[in-house]
């Protein structure tokens, strides 16, 4: 790997350094060097939001970052949302209200309703829609995972 950089960033909440590619995309790098497969392969273009990762708390697309982008950022994938055994209030809720179809794009959808629900902790039904507009599910509908979202905002501490 003569051409390969080590890329230094937080992995939910663990330091990693790791010999890369330069041309990889964060979503290259989570899969197949840190074997994080949470994180979906979809378009690979930015345009169905699979590989929505939080970087600093902030969803973004995994397939469209490079390693010199997210140097020295705290990366969150789905792998980090729960803590050990015990579910995130968004992973349970999901479950309740019959969010999870195909599972595909919940990895997705919980990080980026994680994101919303952290900067503001009891958002409309339209904002949980445009939040989550940059996600695609082929099997819900949404509305399982609207009402998800408005069931984890009434459970959670932010």
């Amino acid at each position: 790997m003569s051409d390969s950089v080590i890329a230094n960033f937080d992995v939910n909440g663990r330091s990693r350094e790791v010999l890369v590619k330069p041309y990889h995309t964060l979503l290259e790098i989570l899969r197949e060097d840190l074997g994080l497969t949470g994180t979906k392969h979809g378009c690979e273009l930015g345009e169905c939001g699979a590989c929505t990762v939080l970087v600093d708390g902030l969803p973004q697309l995994s397939c469209l970052l490079l390693p010199h982008q997210v140097e020295g950022k705290e990366i969150t994938t789905i792998e980090g949302l729960a803590e050990g055994d015990e579910l995130h209030p968004l992973q349970e809720a999901f479950v309740e209200a019959g969010a999870v179809q195909c599972g595909y794009c919940t990895p997705s959808m919980l990080l980026t309703a994680k994101a919303l629900l952290e900067g503001d902790p009891s958002p409309s039904r339209q904002e949980i829609a445009e939040a989550l507009s940059g996600n695609l599910c082929r099997c819900t509908g949404y509305e399982a995972i609207t009402r998800a979202v408005e069931l984890a905002a009434t459970r959670m501490d932010t």
